[in-house]
């Protein structure tokens, strides 16, 4: 069982950047990928980046694509998310997750966070 919590979120304006962080804790998987989905108000929860074990693949959703960067550290069992340029359509509760595989299904992965509130004003 792997215990995930996000933060860094917040209340930014349009064109500005926020660093989403996800600590894990408890039972981990070293070669587990590390993924970040998001979740507006009304809609479906949605892939935004996912990053395998070494971080040797990522891969972005369309929309964030050039503007946010993921990564890890797995000596502290972190993912991260950088956030640039961030626009409205950007706001929503952003969750992390870990999962056997980099892939860009929420249902691949198994263990979730609390998740986090993104918002961006314009």
């Amino acid at each position: 069982q792997v215990q995930l919590v996000e933060s860094g979120g917040g209340l930014v304006q349009a064109g500005g950047s926020l660093r989403l962080s996800c600590a894990a804790s408890g039972r981990t998987f070293s070669r587990a990928a590390m993924g970040w989905f998001r979740q507006a108000p009304g809609k479906e929860r949605e892939f935004v980046a996912t990053i395998s074990w070494s971080g040797g693949r990522t891969y972005y959703a369309d929309s964030v694509k050039g503007r946010f960067t993921i990564s890890r550290d797995n000596d502290k069992n972190t993912v991260y998310l950088q956030m640039n340029s961030l626009k409205p359509e950007d706001t929503a509760v952003y969750y992390c997750a870990t999962g056997p595989s980099a892939t860009m299904s929420p249902e691949s992965f198994g263990s979730w966070g609390q998740g986090t509130q993104v918002t961006v004003s314009s």
